[in-house]
């Protein structure tokens, strides 16, 4: 424990419930944790020596311990859930997938409400259904929803600026209210089935159903019944595919599994009796942990991590384990949704059923992620051998630059560890202030400017970092590499073979003199592959965008008099730059802001253009 002194630290410490940090001679947090009676906690550390060899090299590196005490243990578990997601210490179990989950969202407010999707706080008027485990799954439900009763999904101002029916009408996914091919009452209809049908309510849809179809038949309008029986027919298909299914029932389902100092949570949704899906979490740091110590983290960070509003909270949490902080947490959901929210981990009959199901998802999921854990590790150490690396390599960053004849230059930064790709260390860089088409001015830009932030803040450095290109890219960057002082860092270009073929790269070492070219089948050269092209997608993608942004600002920055707010008032009134192109003068004259000689001028611009 070097020179702190734990006996006057705990002098210093109460018995009221709080929350303690372990800092290091920086003062960075290395753990975060909560306890009932402070003084106990924190001197239960230090009584003996822990069995725990991570417990044993965190107290190593423990400078200083500093706390914070609250009213209650609610609160101690809240300020901690939010203390571990600011400063992701190196000792806390962490959740490393933060994002919020994607919702179908209906907007019941409308005279013909829209059936979209999204992602964010439910703050608008309406109903959400979901949360969905991916935006797949999300994106499947919206198909499959539309092609069964045919609720529009364009935005306001697309509707509102209709003449003749759009694309979806042609293909059978809306009825176009948006031309008056639908009235209001059978409009409704369909909401209201698709609404019971997104509940889970799929028997309440088809008795609905029945009766339309049946009078169709009976009034000899074969064509209308037809759409009510091929409704039918494919509810009860999905009846038959779902797995989980019941008359009721909205839940979560929460299963871990641990091994070998690793561990799986895997999270299923249920919402109206229908299973919507899965997601696998990997927490980081779970070490010599067991699967209920590991879920306790888990759970606090995932339901108190999220913003209030973003996620809904079912009512009923089905576990694997028994959870320590189940009645402090079970408080704090309740508090939070304004109702009982209730966790259990002994179900009986069905719900027994699905956590058995979540626990085998979960043991599987893990199975398969050490398996290819190996093989990543198999590869980082070839890696490390034929670079001929004293250390091991633990991180690899990786950059390329991307552009079209000098325009909208992008450069790309991505990183990789044992576990594969960490996409939320990944950077783009908008190159500016160089000659149009300089690679390597771009790529000696990008490199300053991430590795002058890392060093500033005390971001973590790679052990290997990859340039895509060859000698001159690599020599660009090596002022750099002198002024950051990353010299102890191995710098390798990655410079495409004879006709650019894969598996012929060249290897260029940042001493612009010794070169390696690796067999195609080395799983050190496939690896470096990986990362390469990664990197090639990212920068690509932002290239990409940002020139479509700059082709679509400048076709309206050009016309005098449209400054910014207008050019938004355009986009969105007609929502994209491509409708402002085909309008006329006296629809473009209908923006708020566009006079008529404005309207005219832009007219003339875009006209002008295509002749």
């Amino acid at each position: 424990m070097g020179g702190f002194n734990h006996k006057n630290a705990l002098q210093r410490v109460t018995h009221h419930p709080g929350v303690y940090l372990m800092l290091d001679e920086r003062g960075m947090p290395l753990y975060v944790g909560k306890a009932k009676d402070l003084r106990k906690r924190v001197g239960s550390y230090f009584g003996r020596t822990p069995e725990s060899p991570k417990t044993r090299a965190l107290l190593k590196q423990v400078d200083n311990i500093k706390v914070t005490v609250t009213r209650t243990e609610a609160e101690a578990l809240l300020l901690e859930s939010n203390l571990i997601k600011r400063h992701r210490p190196r000792y806390n179990v962490l959740l490393r997938d933060d994002k919020s989950y994607p919702y179908l969202y209906l907007s019941t407010k409308d005279k013909y409400p829209r059936l979209m999707f999204y992602r964010g706080a439910q703050s608008g008027k309406g109903r959400y259904f979901g949360p969905f485990p991916s935006a797949r799954s999300a994106r499947h439900a919206l198909n499959l929803t539309q092609k069964l009763f045919r609720l529009r999904p364009c935005e306001d101002s697309f509707f509102n600026n209709r003449s003749r029916p759009c694309l979806q009408y042609q293909i059978e996914r809306c009825t176009a209210p948006c031309v008056g091919l639908v009235d209001e009452p059978s409009y409704r209809e369909d909401v209201n089935h698709a609404s019971l049908f997104l509940e889970g309510k799929n028997e309440a849809v088809l008795r609905k159903l029945n009766a339309p179809m049946q009078q169709a038949a009976d009034a000899l309008d074969y064509e209308r019944a037809a759409r009510y029986r091929d409704q039918i027919v494919t509810i009860r298909k999905i009846q038959e595919n779902q797995c989980v299914t019941a008359s009721r029932g909205e839940l979560d389902i929460l299963a871990c599994h641990a091994q070998d100092g690793a561990a799986c949570v895997q999270v299923f949704f249920v919402r109206g009796g229908l299973n919507l899906g899965n997601k696998a979490f990997f927490p980081e740091h779970t070490g010599e942990l067991d699967a209920a110590q590991v879920l306790n983290a888990f759970m606090a960070q995932y339901y108190l991590g999220n913003r209030r509003g973003e996620t809904r909270i079912p009512q009923t949490i089905l576990t694997s384990h028994s959870v320590a902080d189940a009645r402090t947490l079970m408080e704090l959901l309740s508090e939070r949704e304004g109702r009982a929210v209730r966790i259990h981990c002994r179900p009986r009959k069905e719900r027994k059923k699905w956590l058995e199901m979540a626990v085998n998802n979960a043991e599987i999921a893990l199975k398969t992620r050490l398996s290819s854990k190996e093989t990543r590790l198999t590869r980082l150490l070839r890696l490390q051998a034929v670079l001929e690396l004293s250390d091991p390599i633990a991180r690899i960053e990786c950059f390329d630059v991307s552009h079209v004849s000098g325009e909208a230059t992008v450069a790309s930064c991505v990183v990789f560890d044992g576990d594969g790709p960490i996409k939320t260390a990944y950077r783009r860089f908008n190159i500016k202030g160089v000659p149009a088409g300089d690679d390597y001015a771009a790529m000696a830009q990008a490199f300053e400017r991430r590795y002058r932030r890392v060093r500033k803040c005390g971001g973590t450095l790679p052990d290997l970092i990859l340039i895509d290109g060859g000698k001159g890219q690599v020599r660009s960057i090596r002022q750099q590499v002198e002024e950051l002082q990353l010299d102890e860092i191995t710098i390798l270009g990655v410079a495409k073979g004879p006709a650019r073929k894969p598996g012929m790269e060249r290897l260029i070492f940042d001493d612009g003199r010794r070169t390696l070219t690796l067999p195609p089948d080395s799983s050190a050269l496939h690896l470096i592959q990986e990362v390469r092209d990664e990197a090639h997608r990212f920068a690509i993608s932002g290239h990409r965008r940002q020139r479509n942004r700059k082709r679509t600002e400048s076709a309206l920055e050009q016309i005098e008099g449209i400054g910014a707010q207008r050019r938004r008032a355009l986009i969105r009134f007609f929502g994209g730059i491509q409708g402002v192109t085909n309008a006329g003068v006296e629809e473009l004259a209908r923006v708020e802001g566009i006079s008529n000689a404005l309207a005219r001028k832009i007219y003339a611009r875009f006209h002008a253009n295509q002749l």
